[in-house]
């Protein structure tokens, strides 16, 4: 046997070892590929719509307690949904602010104060219903109301020092 024979035969193996590894490479890299269109995204929890998350939440209590909540809710819908209202509306504006050209520092600070203002009534609509709704649950729908959303670290859990 020659030497030109010898690395002939030589490179014929090499080169099917090296076929195989890239065959193998490129089969992992379809099967990403195809992992990641076919994989579902994660569900939002998060809905501009208080109600929405309301309902949410309400799932996650126990059932007399999602009832005293759905209760409160419904009792105070009219301000809740006027204090939302106001804010989606706030935040609207700045949104329209931003684009009118030329622009309008003076009109910008005005939104977003209007914005802030709309929002600290919104929180405080809000957050008085939930005051309310928690001094009537029992301590399990409150702990349910603490560690919201599902799958949270619990509330209290957090001993930093």
């Amino acid at each position: 046997m020659s030497i030109a024979q010898a690395l002939t035969a030589s490179s014929r193996g090499g080169s099917r070892w090296l076929l195989l590894a890239s065959l193998a490479l490129n089969l992992f890299f379809v099967g990403v590929a195809l992992a990641m269109i076919f994989r579902a995204p994660a569900p939002s929890y998060w809905d501009p719509n208080v109600f929405v998350r309301v309902e949410r939440l309400a799932a996650t209590l126990p059932p007399a307690d999602a009832e005293i909540l759905r209760n409160q809710i419904s009792a105070n819908h009219t301000a809740i949904d006027a204090a939302q209202t106001k804010y989606h509306s706030a935040r609207r504006h700045i949104h329209e602010v931003l684009q009118q050209e030329p622009f309008d520092v003076e009109a910008m600070r005005a939104a977003t104060a209007q914005t802030r203002a709309a929002r600290l009534n919104f929180d405080q609509t809000i957050q008085g219903v939930f005051a309310d709704i928690a001094a009537k649950i029992t301590p399990a729908g409150r702990q349910a109301l603490a560690n919201w959303p599902p799958g949270r670290r619990k509330a209290g859990s957090d001993k930093r020092s």
